[in-house]
């Protein structure tokens, strides 16, 4: 990424990321839209990132755009590991 806005935290960026995600996507039919944004984000996020973005939605999703917090069910949820 070329121009970095500074964020303060991984979260952060994890919330830009995930509300660029939202944007690429919300032209198209709501329907579609949720359905691209969870699909881009199972294909291209690794569990790691997928279980931090279900972390941030259990808080409350504060920072989140609606089309993220809609497409969300529909993100493929990481196992827990064992022993974490």
């Amino acid at each position: 990424m070329s121009h970095d806005p500074g964020f303060k935290s991984g979260e952060e960026k994890l919330i830009y990321m995930a509300n660029q995600i939202a944007d690429t996507f919300q032209a198209m039919q709501p329907h579609d839209a949720v359905n691209e944004t969870a699909d881009h984000i199972n294909k291209f996020w690794e569990p790691r990132m997928r279980r931090h973005l279900f972390e941030i939605i259990e808080r409350g999703g504060q920072g989140l755009k609606p089309l993220v917090l809609e497409a969300a069910p529909k993100v493929k949820r990481p196992r827990e590991e064992a022993g974490v």
